[in-house]
């Protein structure tokens, strides 16, 4: 009993901290978590890796590989669409249940969220600002008070997550978030339907921009190693003397 309390303790740290280092970009799109690597690097057994890597995958951070490792999840096009279509209509949704149902005390949580968003912004600190920009939403989905609508924002955390941390203009994004919460406030739900479904569609925009400079940049690194390949080969053939080169036929 005491050691599975341990394990799922122990576990749920290495979730925590496994998250974080995605989150803040230490951990890329792409980059392999090996369960034998990261037990090593936190000190801890392969069994509360293997654990937390079930449950990173469960909310969409990271993608299955065979045998003992994933991979950060890496978005492609459909995704970024996907997920779009699906925040189009539940997180509007939710907004405006939370503008109907808010109390001062949570009212007064989104606005503590957005201050902190700016606080942040204001710094240039993106890792902040992106947290509590994220935060911002999702206290807004706990004052909408729809079980249903939270278990399937839940089921989409990890992936909504990603694409918070996508977002490179911090004050623009702080300053959508406050003109939001003004239609909030005031439970002005038709300007803020309006307004929450621009500030979705300039994330999905700016999603589909940063993942075409990612696969240009990739394109481009993998040309740069293709020609270096072909140059190294060809000077390692050039220097095999003539009397030891493999005759071509006909020749």
């Amino acid at each position: 009993m005491g050691n599975a309390a341990s394990v799922e303790l122990e576990s749920a740290r290495v979730v925590r901290l496994l998250r974080e280092s995605i989150l803040s970009g230490q951990r890329r799109s792409g980059d392999r978590l090996i369960e034998r690597d990261i037990a090593d690097e936190l000190a801890v057994s392969r069994l509360p890796v293997r654990e937390a890597i079930r449950q990173l995958l469960s909310e969409g951070l990271l993608t299955a590989r065979p045998r003992s490792w994933a991979v950060v999840r890496r978005f492609t096009e459909d995704d970024v669409r996907d997920i779009a279509q699906v925040r189009d209509v539940l997180e509007v949704l939710v907004f405006e249940l939370a503008a109907v149902r808010h109390d001062s005390e949570g009212l007064a949580k989104v606005e503590a969220a957005l201050k902190r968003e700016f606080a942040a912004a204001g710094m240039g600190d993106a890792a902040a600002a992106h947290t509590a920009g994220a935060e911002f939403h999702l206290v807004m989905a706990e004052l909408a008070e729809n079980a249903t609508v939270n278990e399937i924002l839940g089921m989409m955390r990890g992936r909504l997550l990603l694409l918070f941390r996508e977002h490179d203009d911090l004050v623009g994004m702080a300053e959508d978030h406050a003109r939001i919460f003004e239609s909030f406030a005031a439970r002005d739900t038709a300007t803020l339907r309006l307004r929450v479904q621009r500030h979705l569609r300039a994330g999905t925009e700016n999603a589909l921009r940063k993942l075409a400079e990612y696969n240009a940049e990739t394109a481009a690194i993998r040309e740069q190693a293709a020609a270096e390949r072909g140059v190294a080969e060809r000077v390692d053939a050039e220097s095999i003397p003539a009397s030891e080169q493999i005759p071509v036929a006909g020749e």
